[in-house]
């Protein structure tokens, strides 16, 4: 039983929900994308997630319009492959298509690069034998404060572009 944690953007919360390894992943259409899929290889009793990432995998199913094999998509850092800035340890991104022919794998990276529905789709160059999407955020906005000599707090915006 995992412990499945997706933050909703459409309401700013998170939810919590608890399923089995054969159930479908909250907010899945149609059973499409199942928790062992999601979690892969990772050992981790709790994954998370957003909703606007399962939503990005029902449109991109949908567009595709055949089953899509996944290697996995959630993983942290210290489980291998990936680096502490990964969109897997966000449990935003998916590594899919390892079984597929060449040719599907090339069919699936158009599919899902003219989609429009992912932030990233890795160049095939770089991933020959899968396909790399991911649903980051585009813009992250922190807020700065300090305090001046004045005791008064100033607040500074501050807006990283975190796609790189």
């Amino acid at each position: 039983m995992a412990k499945i944690i997706v933050f909703n953007n459409d309401t700013d919360r998170m939810e919590t929900y608890y399923r089995g390894e054969s159930e479908a992943m909250p907010y899945n259409t149609n059973g499409t994308l199942r928790v062992r899929e999601f979690r892969g290889s990772s050992k981790s009793n709790i994954l998370w997630t957003t909703k606007r990432t399962m939503q990005s995998w029902n449109s991109q199913r949908y567009l595709f319009g055949a089953p899509i094999p996944v290697g996995f998509a959630f993983k942290r850092p210290y489980e291998g492959g990936h680096g502490n800035q990964s969109q897997h340890y966000a449990g935003v991104a998916f590594d899919v298509g390892q079984t597929l022919t060449s040719s599907r794998r090339t069919a699936l990276w158009n599919s899902a690069k003219n989609s429009g529905v992912w932030s990233y789709v890795e160049p095939i160059s770089l991933t020959p034998t899968w396909v790399h999407w991911d649903k980051r955020f585009r813009y992250t906005c922190l807020f700065n404060r300090r305090i001046s000599n004045t005791k008064k707090r100033k607040h500074k915006q501050l807006c990283v572009n975190s796609t790189r």
